[in-house]
């Protein structure tokens, strides 16, 4: 098999497991806050045992540390928002809100960019709101407090991702995710006692939970973020962007099939997937020609919410 070949099936398959991260929150049983903590502090602590990460940690400036741990705050609050939308709607909501990410883009990445807003990236947010408006009309009343979450989810996206972008250069990727898993977990630990939340913020887990948290944090989390890795030597940003487009595709499908989810929505909702998927997939085509090298970075602490 050519090299490129392997490396578009390996990011495929990466995807795949990315998809499943919705199903697996939504199957898990544990409240947001406690899912979340349990699945950074679980994947931050695997990291901490690698002698690589433990020496980037030493070798990095403490400035930039605490840079990197200002991110992990917003990737705390982004991981935190995402489960809590599919707890209060469902897996196929969670991800097709996360898929606004690029909308938000428009906005947010040249005010930390310090560049000029971009037309071509101000009508793809534009072109995503009557599929929002869509995706709202086609659920149950009681699901669109979960859509509002998971919209505030894909802003904390689009936060993190511009500002890992404008530091991408100052750090080795394992040792970035580390700290900023690290700190979201302290974060989310102080956090605690003042966020809504149900039993116990970070009650043990029962044997259900914990081996699915085990398979969220390390098959769906490092497992992929690794592979990617070892893939991006062999393809471009345009098609690494073009591929992980598809993870909301593969979170509905798999909750079609394994939840039986299209039961809950009706037709508006699918209509509205289409018209903001269509406007993701249109990102990357306008910009095919200034495609940047891809970020490592922004994978391992969003699965494939790269929105760059």
């Amino acid at each position: 098999m050519q090299p490129v070949t392997k490396a578009r099936l390996q990011i495929h398959f990466c995807v795949l497991l990315w998809g499943f991260t919705a199903i697996l929150g939504k199957l898990i049983t544990l409240p947001a806050l406690s899912l979340v903590w349990w699945r950074m502090l679980l994947v931050s602590g695997a990291l901490l045992l690698m002698p690589k990460v433990r020496r980037g940690l030493q070798a990095m400036p403490a400035k930039l540390r605490w840079t990197y741990a200002g991110i992990g705050a917003l990737v705390a609050l982004h991981w935190l928002t995402f489960y809590a939308a599919i707890k209060l709607a469902n897996a196929s909501v969670g991800a097709t809100c996360i898929a606004l990410g690029p909308a938000f883009l428009a906005f947010v990445e040249p005010w930390v960019a310090r560049r000029r807003f971009d037309a071509r990236e101000l009508l793809i947010a534009i072109a995503v709101v009557p599929g929002v408006a869509m995706v709202a009309g086609g659920v149950p009343g009681h699901m669109r407090v979960g859509i509002a979450v998971g919209v505030l989810s894909a802003l904390f996206v689009a936060l993190f991702s511009s500002l890992n972008k404008r530091m991408v250069e100052h750090g080795d990727p394992l040792t970035v995710t580390c700290i900023e898993l690290g700190t979201g977990t302290l974060l989310l630990t102080l956090l605690a006692p003042v966020l809504p939340h149900t039993g116990s913020a970070f009650q043990l887990p029962d044997l259900h939970d914990a081996l699915l948290l085990l398979l969220l944090s390390f098959g769906c989390t490092l497992l992929p973020f690794s592979l990617v890795l070892v893939a991006l030597r062999h393809v471009s940003a345009f098609a690494m962007q073009m591929i992980t487009n598809l993870e909301p595709v593969y979170a509905i499908v798999l909750a079609m099939l394994l939840l039986g989810e299209q039961r809950q929505l009706d037709g508006w909702f699918y209509a509205g997937v289409v018209v903001i998927l269509a406007a993701v997939f249109a990102h990357p085509l306008l910009h095919r020609k200034d495609q940047p090298t891809l970020q490592p970075e922004l994978l391992g602490t969003v699965e494939s919410h790269n929105v760059d």
